[in-house]
């Protein structure tokens, strides 16, 4: 994908819309503004966000927000999934939005939009209502109804929009220089044919950030929790994806059915040499569970997801109910950036409708509820000892056990440690069932204390359960430049792989895979030479498998300068297969992504 004209696209909506909506701010909060007349309880809602994080933090949460949902329903509309398009013209040869247009005509969305604001969109289009921009303000209120009405079918993209948010929505949406102008001109028809164009415009938003938070390196400024997934965002170039799930995914299924025509749509596809017979055994698609730990935007799920459906179709499933049943039994993601998970469940959701046009509309017929993604954002949860007491005490003593107390405590710095915790052993799916049955009664100020304790149930049990094949792009960060916590805690829990988180997680992975399931990473190569890994490497050697391993070098990411960091791409056996022999790429002669991408294809033919 060109990436260029994304790359300062994105760039320029963040500086475009975090002035905006500071400017925005500053007219919100003034004190004779007419929105703290018209909307108090908004106004007061958005200064308590204010003082519980800062000025800054609600601006850029704000700005990425409407980012977010706009780079969506561009992406949304391009591809026929909105029923009237919302950001985009009926035809891209015009201007003026599709929704816009039709309204004018008075033709309005009743069941996307509330009679209440239908009535005051009509009086503005009319004249009868004065207003200085009568269209710009029919506009926004049409923008508004249809993020309100996607929350249905994305909660986790579309929350309902609080009245702060919409006070601080860009004013200028139509203008030939409004933020909407610019995204249509960057999102082009070409562009949005893959949903990894959000998984680039993200990675593109965030990296002046990334490039702040690398100048502070130089002048000794540890990472801090809140920068860690600018620091470690890096989006995986696509034929880099595709060899770590072909070789896994891909893999594993071949070897189970070694007659599937799988491996035609497998270009990087690496076939065993010799007959394998100790091998993980899959009866069924369902029985598939892939995780990738560091889902960032969900490249790796993405792929996964077109893999599986091919698989499923083999097996003569429905092709109605395939997209549900992957969304249901197979993907899991977890991420530490609540953005990128988002737009990792917005992918998949996606997935789904290219698949299924009617996926919407379709009901799950176990709970007939829509069939989410299963994407889990790490949350830090900190329970107060008098607060946990009390609870307690509401609860019963009987289900909060030692360890059940010990586990409350492993995520109190989620945000910092992420997917490398180990959670303690116990029944966290039954356990959170009993507890949200037994519920808390009357004691409405333990309701926080509920939740809390439900969601740390929730993210120990994806850091738990073990899955068939795992798969990520692992962050890269050196000890340098751990903040002082991090740099503590992983020298008591991976005193292996200390050095560097990606080779934490190289460890970790294995943790989270099944015995004899497979493990597929680009991380940098260090881990291969340097002697800080020299017992992370016995234990690959001595008890796991090399499965396959291309060896990349610099210049494997040319979207962030690839002399920057020297990396392989490998797939790891969960067991230890002393006479396996495996098949090495070496590609660190090639110049480019693209080079390297040649070199790796024509050696696998």
């Amino acid at each position: 994908m060109e990436t260029t004209k994304l790359r300062r696209f994105a760039q320029y909506a963040r500086r475009t819309l975090m002035e905006q909506v500071s400017t925005k701010l500053g007219f919100v909060l003034a004190d004779d503004s007419a929105a703290r007349r018209e909307n108090p309880t908004a106004v007061a809602d958005l200064q308590k966000q204010i003082s519980e994080s800062s000025q800054e933090q609600v601006i850029e949460k704000i700005a990425y927000t409407w980012f977010n949902r706009f780079c969506a329903l561009r992406f949304m509309d391009m591809n026929g999934y909105t029923r009237i398009r919302v950001v985009s013209p009926a035809d891209e040869g015009q201007f003026q939005p599709e929704i816009l247009a039709e309204a004018k005509a008075g033709h309005i969305d009743a069941d996307m939009v509330a009679d209440s604001v239908r009535q005051g969109i009509s009086a503005l289009l009319s004249g009868s209502v004065t207003s200085s921009d009568p269209q710009q303000e029919a506009y926004r209120l049409l923008v508004v109804a249809a993020c309100n009405d996607f929350h249905r079918a994305m909660p986790y993209l579309f929350e309902r929009i609080a009245d702060y948010t919409e006070l601080l929505m860009p004013d200028d949406l139509l203008s030939g220089n409004s933020i909407l102008a610019y995204t249509r001109e960057a999102m082009t028809p070409d562009a949005c044919q893959d949903v990894e164009v959000i998984g680039w415009l993200y990675q593109f938003y965030i990296s002046e950030k990334k490039d702040e938070v690398f100048e502070g390196l130089k002048k000794n400024k540890k990472i801090t929790p809140e920068n860690i997934p600018a620091a470690t965002q890096l989006f995986t170039p696509h034929w880099i994806v595709r060899y770590l799930v072909e070789n896994s995914l891909g893999r594993l299924w071949m070897l189970n059915h070694p007659k599937s025509r799988l491996v035609e749509k497998m270009e990087y596809y690496i076939a065993p040499q010799e007959a394998e017979t100790g091998f993980l055994h899959i009866a069924k698609p369902k029985d598939i569970k892939l995780c990738d730990p560091a889902c960032g935007s969900g490249h790796m799920l993405t792929y996964a997801f077109d893999l599986l459906y091919a698989i499923y179709e083999e097996e003569g499933t429905d092709p109605a109910e395939i997209p549900s049943m992957i969304l249901a039994h197979n993907l899991f993601g977890i991420e530490i950036d609540e953005r990128a998970a988002e737009l990792a469940a917005f992918a998949l959701t996606m997935k789904a409708l290219q698949y299924d046009k009617r996926f919407f509309r379709r009901r799950s017929s176990v709970r007939g509820e829509l069939v989410e993604p299963h994407i889990c954002v790490l949350r830090p949860v900190k329970i107060e000892p008098h607060d946990l007491d009390a609870y307690v005490a509401v609860v019963g003593r009987d289900l909060f056990t030692a360890n059940l107390r010990t586990l409350l405590t492993q995520f109190e710095e989620a945000d910092n440690f992420g997917s490398l915790i180990r959670p303690v052993a116990m029944d966290y799916a039954e356990l959170r069932r009993v507890l949200a049955e037994k519920g808390i009664g009357s004691q409405l100020l333990l309701e926080h204390v509920h939740k809390d304790v439900l969601l740390v149930l929730e993210q120990a049990e994806y850091l738990s359960q073990r899955y068939q094949v795992v798969v990520a792009n692992p962050p890269y960060m050196g000890s340098k430049g751990m903040n002082g916590r991090l740099g503590a805690w992983v020298k008591d829990n991976y005193p292996d792989s200390k050095s560097d988180l990606f080779a934490m997680f190289i460890e970790r992975n294995l943790d989270l895979v099944v015995k004899q399931g497979a493990v597929g990473m680009i991380t940098m190569q260090s881990w291969m030479f340097l002697s800080s890994y020299e017992k992370l490497r016995a234990n690959l050697l001595n008890n796991k498998t090399i499965i396959s391993m291309a060896h990349l070098g610099a210049r494997a990411f040319d979207s962030i300068g690839g002399e920057v960091v020297s990396t392989t791409a490998f797939v790891l056996g969960n067991q230890h297969q002393a006479e396996y022999k495996g098949a090495y790429v070496r590609l660190v002669d090639g110049n480019s992504e693209a080079e390297k991408d040649a070199m790796l294809r024509r050696v696998i033919r």
